[in-house]
């Protein structure tokens, strides 16, 4: 029967070359198939029939069943057509304001229709305007269910007349020509232990349900199988990466790491850290290559915990390099990480863009030589002229700014590809790291070191800015230092916020010299300048840092204690909580005010109250998806990566629970699904893969 739903659109009955190239556009819906998977948005509960005498004025939509007993036209310039339909119970006026030739053509007086539409009262008499009516004898004979469906549509469409109904008689159209026979996919075994329904009964009701249960369990049915589908693909892709694509066995855990471990580690490690450095051992132990992803909040300790994976690449001859998307966060990661390599006489240097030519030169010949054993770098690590003697590991920090060609390049740096740590400070809601990264391994650091204090987070509204600017000058007393932020770096007309150099004199004004001492950053200064000004504030000769969001990302001053978030409803969750995890370094309390003014909407509340009753990065990580939706946190690289059809990451998240753990028992009972009862999966699952799809754009 699946052949059939290979057909072109446009031969389906009703649809022609003309409708099938709109589908094509604006839907896109090639062949019957697509138009199956176009799944309603929402439903209208067609199963009561109202009387005229019960009408509320409400402005809900209606169904009334009654006859036409007259029809006039009214107005001069702007005609419309009115018509008197009874029920028995009472009379109303059915309006036309377009369309009045064809509707006085067809339409029969005295004959029983069905009308649906929205009713309002106008001077005691109800009126319909632009009723949708069907004769009550095809409104009986139809496929149509009691529930509705309406399906997604767009403006052009509506313009050429693809209308709702219209949709839903193609919709019958194709269940006729097909006979509603779809080969069932997911083994007997499955469907029965989850009380799924069929295949054929699930499509059927998803478009025609016969009641609100049935609809229940069709959806249930069908977000099963897309999120099904998309586990098998991920987790089989792992499987096949661990078997196929070959990796250094790293099995001598020797000098470096034990000498650092006994004799140089700063601190003592969380659990966290110490569960993590196993994993990552343990991965890269084994002969197949490593691809796993390092989540931590900010400050939980994710640097030395890659450090000390460099160190088994070390221990086992190998190279090590950390990719950065910023020179600002090169910089940091190679400050920090040289001062953990110092007592070690470890070789380790800076390669950015900023890196002069001479510098360049003996970087490029001490990797090739073996001498330089970890280089830290953005971008230019990617460049074709740095060629490694033996790259072991390769550590990518916040992965997802990087394109996926990017990020292939390193792995081409040797014969058989380094391992990879993918690290993010964006904690990633369990069910999208499940569905974008589930075919890496995922190792999570969700404790913060001792003695760090949780952030006081408060929000102020501008009119209480008196009282902040009293409370800054206190903490400077104690030799504290702020962060300012601002949104915007020039005004725009549009929108009155206090733009970046209005609130560098105002604070200027207000925090003077020689007492006060206030630092500025922007993305319009050259990275010279940036670093010098970062560098001022690092080693406390300025006392407040004026900044753009550049300063999201990885800037270590501890003595900082303060961070205040201008115009805090233009930022988005994820946002606000990266820029507070850059105070909060040090012993002492620190404190985040989010300045807003007065007027906020529902889900800038729900923004600030989250960031002041929590600071749990994966908990503001799931109220952001749940504002957001999946596109928009994963950013440009990713957006669009989930065009899921039917299911939702954030409503469906139990079903996608479910999903992987059925998709994980089936793969280590039979993963090449081979069994007799998995002959139908594994031919979809094949189809599926042929096509291209979300899963070339994946890590």
């Amino acid at each position: 029967m699946n052949n059939l739903l290979e057909t072109p659109i446009e031969y389906l009955k009703g649809v022609g070359p003309a409708r099938g190239e709109l589908l094509r556009k604006e839907l896109g819906i090639h062949k019957y198939a697509d138009l199956l998977n176009l799944y309603p948005n929402r439903y209208i509960d067609r199963t009561r029939y109202y009387k005229i005498n019960e009408l509320i004025n409400s402005g809900a939509e209606v169904q009334i069943v009654g006859k036409v007993i007259h029809l006039k036209t009214l107005g001069e310039k702007r005609t419309r057509l009115v018509a008197t339909f009874t029920d028995g119970t009472g009379e109303m006026e059915l309006v036309w304001f377009q369309g009045q030739k064809w509707i006085r053509e067809n339409l029969k007086l005295n004959q029983p229709y069905v009308i649906f539409g929205k009713a309002t009262a106008f001077n005691g008499v109800f009126n319909m305007a632009h009723p949708e009516m069907e004769p009550l004898a095809e409104h009986e004979a139809s496929l149509r269910s009691a529930m509705q469906p309406i399906y997604p549509s767009t403006e052009k469409l509506a313009q050429r007349g693809i209308t709702n109904k219209l949709v839903n008689k193609m919709m019958q159209q194709l269940f006729t020509e097909t006979q509603a026979l779809f080969t069932e996919v997911l083994p007997s075994a499955l469907l029965a232990e989850l009380s799924l329904l069929p295949k054929n009964v699930a499509l059927f009701n998803i478009h025609f349900p016969k009641s609100q249960e049935l609809l229940a369990k069709a959806q249930f049915r069908l977000k099963f199988e897309e999120l099904f589908f998309i586990q098998l693909q991920l987790i089989t892709k792992n499987l096949v990466r661990k078997h196929k694509i070959k990796g250094h066995p790293f099995g001598n855990v020797g000098e470096y790491f034990n000498n650092f471990y006994n004799n140089h580690l700063p601190f003592d490690l969380t659990n966290a850290q110490k569960r993590v450095i196993k994993e990552i051992r343990n991965d890269m132990g084994q002969p197949a290559q490593m691809n796993r992803l390092l989540q931590g909040d900010v400050g939980s300790g994710k640097t030395i915990v890659a450090f000390m994976s460099m160190l088994l690449a070390l221990d086992n001859g190998f190279q090590a390099c950390l990719m950065a998307p910023t020179e600002i966060l090169a910089n940091q990661h190679f400050i920090g990480l040289s001062e953990l390599a110092a007592p070690m006489g470890i070789n380790i240097q800076l390669l950015t863009g900023s890196t002069k030519t001479a510098e360049r030169r003996i970087i490029h010949e001490a990797l090739e030589s073996g001498e330089l054993h970890i280089i830290i770098g953005t971008h230019a690590l990617l460049e074709d002229k740095v060629q490694f003697k033996s790259l072991g590991l390769a550590i990518i920090d916040e992965q997802h700014r990087f394109g996926v060609e990017q990020r292939s390049k390193l792995w081409k740096k040797n014969d058989i590809p380094p391992h990879v740590l993918v690290m993010t400070a964006t904690p990633i809601p369990r069910t999208l790291a499940m569905s974008l990264y589930g075919d890496l391994d995922v190792s999570v650091i969700d404790e913060l070191p001792p003695g760090r204090k949780p952030i006081q987070t408060v929000h102020r509204y501008d009119s209480n800015r008196l009282k902040v600017w009293k409370f800054l000058k206190d903490e400077i007393a104690k030799g504290r230092q702020v962060y300012i932020v601002y949104p915007l770096i020039q005004e725009s007309e549009k929108m009155d916020y206090k733009d970046l150099m209005d609130g560098y004199e105002s604070i200027s004004r207000d925090f003077p010299l020689p007492q006060y001492s206030v630092s500025i950053v922007h993305g319009k200064m050259k990275p010279s300048e940036k670093d010098s000004e970062m560098a001022r504030f690092a080693a406390n000769k300025t006392n407040i840092m004026v900044a753009t969001t550049v300063i999201e990302v990885g800037v270590n001053v501890p003595n900082a204690s303060v961070m205040v978030i201008e115009s805090a409803e233009r930022f988005g969750l994820s946002q606000l909580h990266q820029l507070r995890g850059r105070v909060g370094r040090g012993a002492d309390q620190s404190y985040c005010i989010l300045m807003t003014g007065n007027k906020l909407g529902n889900d800038t509340k729900t923004r600030l109250d989250t960031m002041c009753r929590t600071n749990d990065g994966f908990e503001i990580a799931e109220v952001d998806l749940k504002l957001r939706g999946p596109g928009d946190i994963m950013g440009k690289q990713q957006s669009g990566v989930l065009n899921l059809q039917i299911a939702d990451l954030v409503k469906d998240r139990d079903i996608l629970m479910l999903a992987r753990q059925y998709a994980v028992a089936l793969l280590k009972e039979d993963a090449p699904m081979i069994k007799p009862e998995h002959a139908a999966l594994r031919h979809a699952y094949i189809e599926l893969t042929k096509k291209k799809n979300i899963w070339n754009y994946i890590s």
